[in-house]
């Protein structure tokens, strides 16, 4: 893989991009594209690329390229592209933290503490997953258990196997995925435990990964206890009920010597945090507007750090509305100011953009808490005044609803709030 030419780091940058993940490298293509100069890129990995690097499987790129690509695959076109841009990368650094005054406080390999005056801040810092510890299963702490991200870094980029018997928890689509990779690897996957009543991963990845290799997924279930001393040597697994109390009068024990741990990502808002800004209790991402700029000016988010996306390439789209506002921002270009609050309702989780514009066309993507076949997506008043309404054949929580809303749409909406549910369509 290419990797960015060595840094010599100056005192200011027209945009600062944290994190070299896909979305932080189309954001700083985007930002140079929209009119920022120097645009500067600080990921702590000691190769750009992000979690991309490891994801060797296809389905990457239909969206964002129109063909199909592998991860890395992906990662070396948007790496290519910020090659040609003339973008500063930083990689092995950390960003320590963002004044009131965009002044960022770097940590290097390269240059040790550095102070960066920004005109504009892109959070692009990704997600990490939820462990073991997030949930508390009991049992003792044995050897053999990991992430699914883990297991993947092992396995795709180190050429390591983590175990023999492998057990997951969890539907997410990394761990589907890696039951499929254990699998050609030798490795004998006792099944796939997901304690919700429908599974959270993607339905292309429950049939590639799971059905086309006889792995089984057991709903409704979850582990209850992790044995071994050394090792992982078993685990006990248990059906729950509907409040998601597992039924130990069935419980059963399944052999295996490693856990993999598929139970969700948490976007990495430890800086959004310390810069204090709104934060979506539902997303726990930092609120953002349409030009995907944060509370505070001058201060943009994209990607999974602003909430949990299924595909990359709505990574990439993001990102680069997210950098061609920062470009904006410091050309003092940016659009008009938003004029409609977004309310999430009934069966919808959260949307983002939080806030729209009835003068410009957005992209609003969309969670539901549970899944419906023939449901009505509607938008309206607080009065009841439907503004818009759209037929869809499902909805499911592992996939986003994108909505697409254009000026025309909203023609008869001058301003305030809008609820926007998903519900039941009506015979």
């Amino acid at each position: 893989m290419i990797t960015p030419k060595p840094v010599h780091l100056r005192r200011s940058y027209d945009v600062v991009v944290v994190g070299g993940g896909p979305a932080g490298l189309e954001a700083a293509t985007a930002a140079q594209d929209a009119g920022a100069e120097r645009v500067l890129v600080v990921d702590r990995e000691k190769e750009a690329g992000g979690i991309l690097r490891q994801c060797i499987h296809t389905g990457f790129g239909l969206h964002r390229f129109g063909e199909e690509l592998t991860g890395p695959e992906y990662a070396q076109r948007v790496i290519e592209n910020v090659l040609e841009h003339d973008i500063d990368v930083l990689t092995d650094a950390y960003v320590l933290d963002v004044d009131s005054h965009r002044q960022v406080k770097l940590l290097s390999t390269q240059a040790g503490v550095s102070l960066v005056d920004a005109g504009a801040v892109v959070l692009a810092m990704g997600a990490r997953e939820r462990t073991r510890a997030s949930i508390s299963i009991p049992g003792t702490r044995p050897a053999g258990i990991y992430t699914a991200g883990l297991a993947q870094r092992m396995v795709n980029l180190y050429g390591l196997l983590p175990g023999r018997r492998a057990v997951i928890l969890g539907s997410g689509d990394i761990g589907l995925i890696m039951a499929r990779r254990l699998t050609l690897e030798g490795v004998e996957v006792a099944g796939v435990f997901e304690i919700m009543s429908h599974a959270n991963g993607l339905n292309r990845n429950i049939v590639q990964c799971l059905h086309d290799f006889d792995i089984s997924l057991s709903l409704s279930t979850t582990i209850v206890e992790i044995h071994g001393r050394d090792r992982v040597e078993k685990v006990t697994v248990a059906p729950v009920d509907s409040q998601l109390r597992p039924i130990m009068r069935q419980a059963r024990d399944v052999v295996c010597d490693t856990v993999l741990v598929s139970i969700g990502l948490i976007p990495e808002n430890e800086l959004s945090q310390q810069m204090r800004l709104r934060m979506d209790l539902a997303t726990r991402g930092p609120i953002v507007n349409s030009a995907m700029e944060t509370s505070r000016d001058g201060v943009f988010g994209c990607g999974n750090v602003v909430h949990i996306h299924d595909l990359v390439d709505f990574v990439s789209a993001e990102a680069l509305l997210a950098g061609s506002n920062a470009g904006y921002f410091v050309r003092g270009r940016m659009p008009a100011p938003d004029n409609v609050q977004l309310q999430p309702g009934e069966n919808v989780s959260y949307c983002v953009p939080h806030t729209i514009s009835t003068e410009r066309e957005h992209t609003v993507y969309l969670r539901v808490r549970t899944p419906l076949e023939a449901c009505t997506l509607r938008l309206y008043e607080p009065n009841n005044s439907f503004v818009y309404t759209k037929k869809l054949r499902y909805v499911f929580p592992a996939e986003m609803v994108n909505l697409k809303l254009r000026p025309a749409l909203l023609e008869q909406f001058h301003g305030g709030k809008l609820q926007v549910d998903i519900v039941p369509r009506e015979v």
